[in-house]
């Protein structure tokens, strides 16, 4: 199983492939490769950029990348059932079974911490469908955790965690702090 640090270095490597493919064409499994990576970093800057300079032939002849971009674009508008519908409806091919499988785990990740700091009390059917788990998954999942369901009102109770942030920045919070840092050397 991949960790982050392989998928770091192998964005590294693709993102060279990338720029070092002849005729500027690499394989497509590159571009699909690369994009489900960044869907698992949520550098979704990075995923749009690279979606549109794909080249259209690549694009039209290679579907899967469309589902993988279906996707990203579910996440950027951050509208959690849509991600997992656009997750659950193709079987994802070899070379990128596992880093989808990832792309899912952390966003179930993300979503369940989002509820955690954001509710006192939310629906099953809206935590349902922000994790992507049935309701009769979701309610184990959830006392699991050490939240409250009334199952009279089928409402959940989550426990505030500390999140640890670990790991990347985003491409905003860089170029803000890049900014900011040549501001300073410029005054």
């Amino acid at each position: 199983m991949m960790i982050a640090t392989d998928l770091n270095k192998l964005a590294e490597d693709l993102e060279k492939q990338e720029l070092e493919a002849p005729n500027a064409e690499p394989p497509p499994q590159v571009y699909e490769q690369l994009l489900a990576i960044y869907l698992y970093q949520n550098d979704l800057c990075n995923a749009k950029y690279l979606w549109k300079r794909i080249p259209p032939n690549i694009k039209s002849s290679n579907p899967e990348l469309g589902h993988i971009w279906a996707v990203g674009q579910a996440m950027w508008n951050r509208d959690f059932s849509a991600i997992y519908r656009a997750l659950n409806a193709v079987t994802w091919s070899e070379s990128i079974a596992e880093i989808m499988k990832l792309v899912q785990d952390v966003i179930r990740t993300r979503a369940v911490d989002l509820i955690s700091q954001a509710y006192s009390s939310i629906t099953l059917d809206t935590v349902s469908a922000m994790t992507g788990l049935s309701p009769d998954i979701c309610i184990p999942a959830c006392t699991e955790r050490g939240w409250k369901f009334e199952p009279d009102t089928k409402m959940v109770h989550p426990v505030r965690q500390n999140i640890e942030h670990i790991g990347q920045t985003s491409s905003e919070d860089q170029l803000y702090k890049l900014t900011d840092f040549v501001s300073f050397l410029e005054n």
